[in-house]
């Protein structure tokens, strides 16, 4: 029986989504695209369905998913773009051969070519992270407050003042701690 792998972790940004792939990066590093088939499980659930994955495409995507990471991070905190991420977003979304499509309720929806491949939904994924990290979209890019995570996200909450990448995990990994300290610095006297 195989190993089970850990759940995607889905967000409604496709490029942040993507960087999310890898998750708990300053803790235990959690992969969630291990082998080429969860690539193209995750590109599947995306909206980006390709017929198979190489070794070799896996890690042109690990590629792109670090410099995206790297260039959000960057954005997040206002500094310079890292000019080796840049290129790598810059050539994955050059490289791609897909076709932004009108949908008849009215959003747009990728189509990749018939003979799809993992080029195509890279060039996909690269532009949509280059449309955020340019500001062309209404949202701000900001990292996880968590310690263990620190994962570029896009906030598009009123506010903009959203601390985690995912209240499921992250947010409530934190409030669960911070609830643990606050049990163990005043004791329930009735007990």
């Amino acid at each position: 029986m195989p190993a089970a792998f850990p759940d995607f972790r889905l967000g409604t940004v496709l490029a942040t989504s993507f960087t999310g792939t890898l998750s708990e990066r300053h803790g235990d590093a959690v992969e969630r695209i291990p082998v080429p088939h969860r690539l193209v499980d995750w590109l599947a659930v995306n909206g980006l369905a390709v017929d198979s994955c190489t070794p070799a495409q896996l890690d042109l995507a690990r590629e792109l998913r670090e410099s995206i990471h790297a260039a959000a991070t960057a954005a997040a905190l206002q500094d310079a773009l890292p000019a080796s991420a840049v290129h790598v977003i810059n050539e994955r979304s050059a490289q791609g051969r897909a076709a932004a499509i009108l949908t008849p309720e009215g959003t747009r929806h990728w189509q990749l070519g018939a003979a799809s491949c993992v080029a195509d939904a890279l060039g996909v994924i690269a532009a949509d992270a280059i449309g955020i990290i340019a500001g062309e979209r209404d949202g701000k890019l900001a990292l996880c407050a968590s310690p263990t995570c620190r994962a570029a996200f896009f906030d598009t909450s009123r506010s903009r003042t959203r601390k985690w990448c995912d209240m499921n995990t992250c947010g409530n990994r934190q409030k669960k701690a911070r609830f643990h300290a606050s049990q163990r610095k005043n004791p329930d006297p009735a007990e």
